[in-house]
């Protein structure tokens, strides 16, 4: 095969490549998921910069400065969406040929597949200055599944990515008002990406194709909380962008005719992009023994994920077009008896795809999530936690452009125009801490 084939076969999948971390409706705006504490899923994410203890340190590395005791963190989420990705009018323009509609099934339901997310963290007090902890989460992991005659197929088919977020903290109270803190983020990350791929004749079955890639990277943590008073705790956080370096593989099968020739295999792909930053703020305010109130903004820099840059033989930037998204959310938490507390919060949360630029695999869209949670302390050291979320998303379209063949007499363009309709979520945590 000639480097001018392998580069045109690459390009086929460009689709594939583009959707390298497509999360479509998770829980947080685009692929973020945010279930990395189950008291923080009881109250909507409202207060969890501000908060104590091990389960905030994904939130704030300060959390654990000036604790005063060693502290153990574990919860598990179950993310359950639904659903539909409609086609409205959308068409294929092969070669020499007049625009003609998809083929296959018009309506995919419930295409992104039930999740379960674990999350864990510990903080241990050296003294009473200096904490050290660990957390472990899988902030970007997610898989979807469209039928193989989904007219969304050459966009999607089957996904799967899986990040491991390991951060371990230390933080320092240099005084009982003020608590600052840092972390490094190392991050696995392995994804597997399939899409069909139309052939010269729509007589023709679709070819397919499979992208495979894993690697590590790095990113860090830092953050302050201030607690001017009992009734006040404040806390501001910065997470970086991670620049992640995927290596791994391109397969390509199916194809017939002229397109033959670009069959195969193609090893040692890389692509590379960046997750987006986020600046947190967050506060608690302790209105009296039993009420705290919780408010939270999260800024987040998705315009760090403009493009995809996929290395040799490909050698092609993929725009990506995502804009910086708000988040903001409010929450209290109320001691019902000293051992058991209720919680609730509401949160709306923005999306950083962009009409015109909104594909099947991510098929985002801004959205409103309540919640409620309680927490039950069976012992002086032990608590038990336990949320659920009800996650409303808007309608949006979906209308990215995509081609195939790009810059051979074979390109052939598929102008998408459908929908997201009738999303939702409902996510169900439990979890525990302890104290010793």
């Amino acid at each position: 095969m000639s480097h001018s084939t392998i580069r045109r076969a690459a390009l086929a999948g460009a689709s594939t490549a583009a959707a390298l971390l497509a999360a479509g409706t998770a829980n947080a705006s685009a692929f973020y998921l945010q279930e990395q504490s189950v008291v923080a899923a009881g109250r909507a994410f409202s207060g969890e910069a501000a908060d104590q203890g091990a389960q905030n340190l994904w939130w704030n590395p300060a959390a654990i400065a000036g604790n005063e005791t060693n502290t153990l963190y574990g919860g598990f989420s179950a993310i359950l969406p639904k659903g539909k990705v409609r086609n409205n009018s959308s068409v294929i323009i092969r070669p020499g040929q007049a625009p003609a509609g998809i083929t296959g099934n018009q309506v995919s339901k419930d295409p992104l597949n039930k999740g379960f997310l674990p999350s864990g963290a510990i903080g241990y007090k050296l003294n009473d200055k200096w904490s050290i902890g660990v957390s472990v989460a899988a902030p970007y992991s997610f898989a979807t599944n469209y039928e193989n005659t989904s007219w969304a197929r050459y966009t999607a088919d089957k996904t799967k990515l899986t990040t491991i977020d390991i951060q371990p903290t230390i933080a320092y109270a240099p005084s009982p008002i003020i608590g600052i803190g840092v972390g490094l983020n190392v991050e696995y990350s392995k994804a597997s990406l399939s899409n069909f791929l139309p052939n010269l004749s729509p007589a023709l079955p679709d070819g397919h194709q499979t992208l495979r890639g894993d690697g590590w990277d790095f990113g860090w943590s830092a953050g302050v909380q201030l607690h001017p008073s009992p009734l006040i705790d404040l806390g501001f956080s910065y997470k970086s962008s991670v620049k992640h370096k995927l290596k791994g593989s391109i397969t390509t099968a199916g194809l017939l005719g002229p397109l033959a020739g670009q069959n195969g295999r193609i090893e040692g792909i890389t692509a590379t992009f960046r997750t987006p930053w986020q600046a947190i703020a967050s506060a608690r305010v302790h209105v009296s023994e039993a009420l705290t109130l919780n408010g939270q903004v999260v800024r987040a820099g998705w315009n760090k994920f403009d493009a995809i840059d996929l290395g040799a033989p490909v050698n092609a930037a993929l725009d990506q077009n995502y804009k910086n998204s708000w988040s903001v959310a409010g929450g209290v938490d109320y001691a019902v008896t000293p051992q058991w507390t209720m919680r609730g919060g509401v949160q709306w949360d923005q999306t950083p795809t962009r009409n015109g630029s909104r594909d099947a695999r991510v098929p985002d869209a801004s959205r409103i999530n309540f919640a409620v949670g309680t927490s039950y302390a069976i012992t002086e050291s032990i608590t038990l936690d336990a949320a659920a979320n009800y996650v409303d998303f808007k309608n949006s379209s979906i209308d990215r452009l995509g081609g195939f063949y790009v810059g051979t007499p074979a390109q052939t363009i598929v102008r998408p125009n459908g929908s997201l309709t009738g999303a939702s979520a409902i996510i169900l945590a439990v979890g525990g801490r302890m104290t010793f």
